[in-house]
């Protein structure tokens, strides 16, 4: 059995984690500051797109906190009661930061619904002015993210993105309902605008919640064929079986193999293993391994969930 770990992957891995922190602070600075701005300014103005774009901003700063909490907490050293160390603690926060976008979604639409009866008169003057701060506030959180943070691939960070973006969109459509109430005092625009958004905010929700939930599950990487690489690693010459292969994923960008290989009884083990990781790195980029290199005299019992 042999366990592969590169340290210069270990080293870029947590450089990347440096950037996640910086970007994750600045981020979380710019957008409490707005989020007070936009709260009081919503209540000044009586707009309801204002206020939810606000109750989304305070979940962005809770969201921000959790993430940074996260990437703090997935540093620290891995323990004997904690073998793989505290990375998972990343998908959780993405997991509650998924739930709370579904939460606050559903509490703008429930909103909406009592204004599309009686829309209220809103200072759209004000409110677009706020918004449009709003937008500016996101845009540079969202700037310092992709401009440091891995927001492609860390579902954390990802999630935290998503809430600004979700913001963003809160702001933007503020702003075309002001325009609408200014021009036509179409008042009912704010109330539809909102929904708008929360829907957006609903479908942004749904892709972070499904790809937590999978890598909790121990899912396979949606980038990895199982059966494929188990031909490859087959085509190995000397290699005669591939059996319970498993890969998984330990938190965004830090995926894991392990597998039971059967060779030939006269076969070089330790070429066979070299080769088999070398493919594994090389094609899939999995540099954290684990193989056990099996013969026919060797007997053991079938993994029941493989």
């Amino acid at each position: 059995m042999a366990h592969n770990h590169d340290h210069s992957h270990n080293h870029h891995f947590h450089e990347k984690r440096e950037g996640n922190r910086k970007g994750l602070i600045i981020a979380l600075l710019i957008t409490a500051g707005i989020m007070v701005l936009e709260f009081f300014g919503g209540l000044f103005t009586n707009s309801l797109a204002l206020l939810a774009d606000s109750g989304h901003m305070l979940s962005d700063v809770a969201s921000l906190a959790l993430s940074l909490l996260a990437v703090w907490f997935a540093s620290r050293p891995a323990s004997k009661n904690k073998t793989y160390g505290y990375y998972r603690f990343e998908i959780l926060a993405a997991l509650f930061n998924g739930v709370t976008l579904f939460v606050i979604a559903g509490f703008i639409i429930y909103e909406a619904i009592g204004r599309f009866m009686e829309p209220p008169t809103v200072a759209s003057g004000t409110m677009m002015i706020i918004a449009a701060i709003g937008l500016f506030a996101n845009i540079m959180s969202a700037w310092s993210l992709t401009r440091t943070a891995d927001v492609k691939d860390n579902v954390n960070l990802k999630s935290a993105y998503l809430h600004i973006l979700g913001d963003a969109l809160g702001s933007i459509g503020a702003i075309i309902a002001g325009v609408l109430m200014l021009l036509l005092d179409w008042y009912i625009a704010d109330p539809i605008i909102s929904v708008i958004v929360a829907l957006l905010i609903l479908k942004s929700a749904w892709g972070v919640l499904t790809q937590s939930v999978h890598i909790l599950m121990e899912g396979t990487p949606p980038t990895m064929d199982k059966d494929e690489l188990t031909e490859k690693l087959i085509t190995i010459d000397g290699v005669k079986d591939v059996h319970d292969l498993h890969i998984w994923t330990i938190t965004s960008g830090l995926d894991s193999l392990s597998c039971h290989m059967v060779i030939e009884d006269l076969a070089d083990e330790q070429s066979i293993l070299q080769k088999a990781i070398d493919l594994v790195k090389q094609e899939y980029k999995i540099e954290h391994t684990t193989i056990q290199v099996e013969k026919s005299n060797l007997q053991h019992t079938n993994c029941e969930f493989c």
